[in-house]
């Protein structure tokens, strides 16, 4: 086939015997700078990347022969999708690959938060034997509002039904997906009803800033907060007064505003630094989805997507 495809991110090394496979002359540059990709991606069809590389205007017009952009996971915010699809290069990106991943992680900061798995750990390694101040919520009698019904959404719904609550889910692009056990709600509804709130929205410029300290005040009851989405949706100097008020009652965020801590300005730092402290806080490094079986999957799942483009069977 004589394509030629750059890796331009660091990827699991099974990447290269599947493109290999399908006919594809590969090139794995996982440290390339912005300028040298600037200077090399017009030799290429196909470019992979994670999210570290942005795909803007300048970049685009740089690639005269790309044909296809394949994203290793799930969000295209630092990619510009307009301009992209208008040069007719099409964007594939692999959220089957880690939104089993993604569930799992979820569930698991979901019950650490409602039975201060975290917090009981610290106190019980500083010889605080406290169980009164530890205990926890049953899932079993709340009802969980979901807000987006994508992959990642579908597959933590698909985890929640085996804890008999309500489920209750609002999406904006999306109809006719309900069932008996997964109720498609109005936003006004999941604010009526909801006990806990999950994110799994992904970033544009309607949703970011999104979930601020009014939109949480519409809520009838004080809530649980969960985003794995994305850390811009939900800021964090709108979370601390309400974590401060108990309309928030706890929080679990695998996802920052700003993931680069050495990029924080002071004020940032103070506002992440308060965060840190709060004792129903539960907090990952943005790794939802990245697991060993993930990091795998996901170029299975890129691989594929690349050879339907061009119509290449595979056995994989």
């Amino acid at each position: 086939m004589n394509k030629k495809c750059l890796i331009a991110d660091e990827m699991h090394e099974s990447i290269l015997p599947l493109l290999e496979g399908i006919g594809f002359e590969t090139d794995y540059r996982p440290n390339i700078s912005r300028e040298e990709l600037l200077k090399a991606i017009a030799d290429y069809e196909v470019l992979l990347i994670r999210s570290k590389t942005e795909i803007d205007v300048e970049m685009v017009d740089a690639a005269t022969k790309l044909e296809v952009i394949g994203r290793a996971g799930a969000g295209l915010d630092k990619i510009d999708v307009a301009y992209v699809e208008s040069k007719d290069i099409e964007i594939v990106n692999a959220p089957e690959g880690n939104r089993d991943a993604l569930a799992e992680h979820v569930m698991g900061m979901l019950l650490a938060m409602l039975n201060n798995v975290v917090s009981a750990d610290a106190e019980v390694r500083k010889w605080i034997w406290n169980r009164e101040a530890n205990r926890g919520i049953e899932l079993s009698d709340k009802t969980i509002g979901i807000i987006g019904y994508g992959n990642m959404g579908q597959a933590f719904v698909q985890r929640l039904r085996a804890f008999d609550c309500r489920i209750l889910v609002y999406d904006k692009y999306k109809k006719g997906f309900g069932t008996k056990k997964v109720e498609e709600v109005s936003l006004q509804k999941i604010f009526d009803k909801a006990d806990i709130l999950s994110l799994h929205v992904p970033l544009s410029d309607e949703t970011r800033g999104w979930v601020d300290k009014a939109f949480i005040e519409n809520f009838r009851k004080d809530i649980f907060l969960i985003n794995s989405a994305r850390g811009e949706i939900l800021p964090v100097k709108d979370l601390l007064p309400l974590l401060d008020s108990g309309k928030v009652l706890g929080a679990a965020l695998d996802v920052l505003e700003k993931e680069k801590f050495n990029k924080l300005t002071q004020e940032e730092m103070d506002l992440f630094g308060e965060l840190f402290q709060r004792r129903n806080v539960v907090l990952s490094p943005h790794v939802g989805g990245w697991t060993f079986a993930s990091y795998k999957r996901i170029n299975e799942v890129l691989a594929g997507k690349i050879a339907t483009h061009y119509r290449i069977e595979t056995d994989f």
